[in-house]
């Protein structure tokens, strides 16, 4: 029985002291291991044996990007504005042994020190270029963390502004102010745009009244073109028909035809003249229509030979040439 209890001590006591030296070390982790309180190494991932009562597993490490949350605080712009900044911080333990021995506690002391350098940062610039000047905000906190952080073994990756909230009456005349900027773009934008209707309204009239301009212009000149055609063609037609009256006048039979065309129309015109006026004027001898047609015969007779020394060609005579003796 006894024998059985010391083999159960025995049993006992190698697992509390494979518990205390057999160590399993996790992926991106690191173990900061102390030999009677001093320093002794870092295990890396793995698995790894230690000496029973001497050494000890004294920090652990996780070698992952870590983000801290960095609580709202009070800062006051350049040009006396108060405002409520917060935001969140990246870092990464680069050096197990600088960050357990460098600083007692990395987290507390990057988080302090990126809310003393974001007060400074803001410090420098109005509230205007506050939100437009993240980026810059967040670069000078990385700089001056990442500077301090060295010693600690710690490297701070990025930091973000994730909000800036001012005061509400620095809210309300913001509001104010960019609702006037909107509205004086709007007007801005309305006037350019009245402005560029009566440039294309005024431009418009001009080619309207242009093209009217050139239309009656057209107009007018085909107009005259008609009538200078209209004239020329009545011309031509009168002309033809005086020669082809010559020409039959001058051919046999032509006289006696010429006088039947005028008797006849001398008793179809004298019938007509009751017609259209109740006043008529009449001649001496009603009877006497054959001296009538010899009249106008006569008349016609003299009209043709008239032509006919006008169409003749006409020979100066040779001027004589007087010799004086010398």
């Amino acid at each position: 029985m006894e024998t059985f209890i010391g083999l159960g001590i025995l049993i006992a006591f190698m697992v509390v002291i494979l518990i205390k030296t057999a160590v399993v070390v996790p992926q991106r982790s690191e173990y900061v291991v102390e030999r009677l309180g001093k320093y002794r190494g870092t295990l890396q991932a793995g698995f790894h044996i230690l000496i029973p009562f001497l050494d000890r597993v004294a920090y652990k490490r996780s070698l992952k990007e870590e983000p801290i949350d960095i609580s709202a605080q009070t800062c006051i712009t350049a040009d006396n504005v108060t405002l409520e900044v917060d935001g969140i911080l990246y870092l990464q333990v680069i050096d197990s042994k600088k960050s357990a021995y460098g600083i007692d506690n990395y987290h507390f002391a990057t988080a302090q020190l990126a809310q003393t350098s974001l007060r400074s940062a803001i410090g420098k610039i109005e509230l205007d270029k506050s939100f437009e000047a993240r980026e810059t905000l967040n670069g000078q906190v990385v700089m001056a963390l990442d500077e301090a952080a060295k010693n600690w073994g710690v490297k701070v990756l990025r930091y973000e502004i994730k909000d800036i909230q001012p005061p509400r009456t620095v809210l309300e005349a913001m509001e104010k102010q960019m609702k006037a900027e909107r509205e004086k773009r709007a007007e801005i934008a309305r006037s350019e745009g009245e402005k560029q209707a009566t440039i294309n309204l005024a431009a418009g009239n001009r080619a309207e009244a242009i093209a009217l301009s050139e239309g009656e212009k057209m107009k007018r000149i085909n107009e005259a073109e008609g009538k200078a055609q209209e004239i020329l063609m009545v011309a031509e037609a009168t002309a033809e028909g005086i020669r082809k009256v010559a020409e039959s006048l001058s051919r046999p039979g032509g006289t006696e035809a010429a006088n039947l065309e005028v008797a006849k129309s001398y008793v179809k015109e004298f019938g007509n003249l009751a017609k259209e006026n109740n006043t008529m004027i009449l001649p001496g001898n009603l009877t006497d229509v054959a001296s009538m047609v010899t009249a106008a015969m006569s008349t016609i007779q003299q009209n043709k030979a008239t032509a006919k020394k006008v169409s003749k060609p006409v020979v100066p005579h040779p001027k004589t040439t007087q010799t004086k003796p010398v």
